[in-house]
């Protein structure tokens, strides 16, 4: 038997990309699972329907893609440190430890100990190989040895489960739009983004700019006060706090290109995402995202250096044959799909 944590998925108001991928993963898999939620209450995990507690057996999976730690989860060390099956997850990145003074204080304090956690299950992927260097390095670092060797696995691009999107390589004669999608925090680097935007509209160039993502309250207010701002004076940028699936495939429909600044990621789902739907992505150059944007269809910019990124946004902007260039390359690149990504899950579970 496999059961399918689903302890934050359940409950969640929002979606992230963590959450994003707990649900797809999920509805890849099926009947094959079952699922069940931590219950802190009784420290055991819970059948999700009947909420009775769950009797594992030895030879059963219990498979996370959560993050977790036991202020979140009374009890939950204990059971990882005497389970009562096999364990398997799926981790995602190190950026708590590698970006505290712009990450969740809460998220700074409990992160080491989800990472030592993950040390003592059975079956553990890597959603990037950079988070497993980071993951590798700091288990290493803090003199503890995994039960198994972590290995990398591919995220799906299909974020809906459907075919890839077919687009001619045309340029649009209407205004050219770009589109930034992402929590609003300093992480996702939108002021940055927004620096840029605002010098290239100074120098004449004609498009627009749009902004969508959730604001983080923590972290993020200061970002989406200067939006509001810049919304009521600029009416080629749109911020647009709340999107759902409809208004979000009519943007990514409508941009020339999908622009992330991003400093740090675990992945950068965005990115995939952006080329299943065949539309060219400008970038940071960062290891883990060249992971994935060296296989075409993407422009890498250095990270905060507004010279390249303003030349590279004006190259999409402007030069037809390179869009032209970038979207052939986005369309004809393969790209995994969610329903692999589950199939490697089973494979390694056998």
């Amino acid at each position: 038997m496999i059961y399918y944590d689903t302890t934050k998925m359940g409950a969640a108001k929002h979606r992230s990309g963590l959450m994003r991928l707990s649900s797809r993963i999920r509805e890849e898999l099926g009947s094959i699972v079952t699922e069940v939620a931590w219950d802190g209450g009784r420290r055991s995990f819970v059948a999700e329907k009947k909420r009775e507690p769950v009797a594992f057996t030895a030879t059963d999976w219990l498979l996370t893609v959560e993050q977790f730690c036991e202020a979140d989860r009374p009890g939950f060390r204990a059971f990882v440190q005497n389970p009562p099956c096999r364990l398997a997850a799926m981790i995602h990145d190190a950026i708590p430890l590698r970006w505290p003074h712009i990450t969740w204080p809460q998220s700074v304090q409990r992160h080491p100990e989800y990472m030592k956690l993950l040390a003592g299950f059975n079956r553990t992927w890597a959603i990037s190989d950079a988070t497993r260097r980071d993951f590798v390095e700091f288990w290493r670092w803090q003199g503890v040895t995994p039960k198994s060797t972590t290995e990398v696995i591919e995220l799906g691009a299909d974020f809906d489960g459907g075919n890839r999107v077919q687009r001619d390589p045309v340029m649009p004669k209407e205004r050219p739009a770009l589109l930034c999608v992402g929590i609003v925090e300093p992480r996702k680097n939108q002021a940055f983004l927004l620096d840029v935007a605002e010098a290239l509209w100074r120098d004449g160039l004609d498009y627009e700019l749009h902004v969508v993502g959730r604001i983080n309250p923590h972290f993020g207010k200061p970002i989406a006060a200067r939006m509001t701002t810049l919304q009521s004076r600029e009416l080629r940028f749109r911020f647009h706090a709340q999107a759902g699936d409809r208004e979000l495939g009519r943007l990514y429909a409508n941009a020339r290109a999908v622009v992330f600044p991003t400093i740090a990621e675990g992945c950068g789902l965005p990115l995939l995402e952006a080329l299943w739907r065949g539309v060219p992505c400008v970038c940071s150059d960062l290891p883990v995202l060249r992971e994935n944007a060296d296989g075409g269809g993407c422009l890498v910019a250095k990270v905060n250096d507004t010279a390249d990124w303003s030349a590279k946004l004006r190259a999409v902007l402007t030069d037809a044959d390179e869009c032209r260039r970038l979207q052939r390359e986005a369309m004809a690149r393969p790209l995994p799909r969610w329903s692999q990504t589950a199939r490697t899950l089973l494979e390694g579970l056998k």
